[in-house]
C-alpha cells in the first residue's frame, strides 16, 4: 500500500463532488439511508479518524504485538471490503446533512494534504505501534492507510447506488 493509491482514491472523491448540485447532495432516497452528502460527511470523518490512528502509531510502540480480527486480517489481505453493504454503527444514524458544497472540497483537500504529511513521517517512522479500530482489532500506521483508501474504494459501491437513485429521479 503506498500513498498513491490514497491520493488516486481521494482525488475521485474530489472530482466526483462535481457532478452534483447542493441540492441533489440533500436527497435521501429513504429516511434510513444516506444522502450522498452524508456519504461524504461520513468519508470526511473516517477518514480524520484514520488520520489521527497513524499518528498514534507513528509516536509508539504500544500493541505492536496486538493483532487485527481474522475478518479484518482478511480484508486487507485482499485488500478490499467484501462486495456487501455494511451495516455500520448504530451513531451513522446521526451523520449530518453538509453545510455547503465548498465545505465538502475544503475538507476533502484537507484530508488529502494531512495524509500525505503521516505518509511521509511514516516513511521516516523507528516505531511500530498499532491503535484499535473500533469493530476489526489492532492496525499498524501502514494498515490504517490502506483501510483508509480501501473505505474510499468501498463507498464507490454506495455512490453507484445513489447516483441511480438520484438520475432516475431527476
Amino acid at each position: 500500500m503506498n500513498i498513491e493509491d490514497f491520493n488516486k482514491a481521494m482525488d475521485y472523491w474530489i472530482a466526483a463532488l462535481d457532478q452534483y448540485t447542493f441540492d441533489q447532495l440533500l436527497i435521501k432516497p429513504s429516511p434510513e439511508t444516506w444522502s450522498v452528502g452524508q456519504m461524504y460527511i461520513h468519508l470526511i470523518d473516517d477518514t480524520t479518524f484514520f488520520i489521527d490512528q497513524i499518528r498514534i502509531c507513528i509516536l509508539t510502540n504500544e500493541n505492536a504485538h496486538a493483532e487485527a480480527l481474522p475478518f479484518a486480517s482478511a480484508m486487507l489481505k485482499n485488500n478490499d471490503f467484501p462486495d456487501e453493504i455494511i451495516k455500520g454503527s448504530p451513531d451513522n444514524v446521526f451523520i449530518p446533512q453538509p453545510e455547503n458544497k465548498e465545505q465538502l472540497l475544503r475538507d476533502l483537500m484537507c484530508i488529502k494534504e494531512d495524509m500525505n504529511v503521516v505518509a511521509t513521517l511514516m516513511a521516516d517512522c523507528p516505531f511500530e505501534g498499532k491503535s484499535k479500530h473500533p469493530g476489526l482489532g489492532y492496525f499498524n500506521a501502514i494498515e490504517w492507510l490502506q483501510f483508509a483508501e480501501m473505505h474510499l474504494r468501498h463507498h464507490r459501491r454506495q455512490k453507484c447506488r445513489l447516483d441511480h437513485f438520484l438520475f432516475l429521479h431527476s
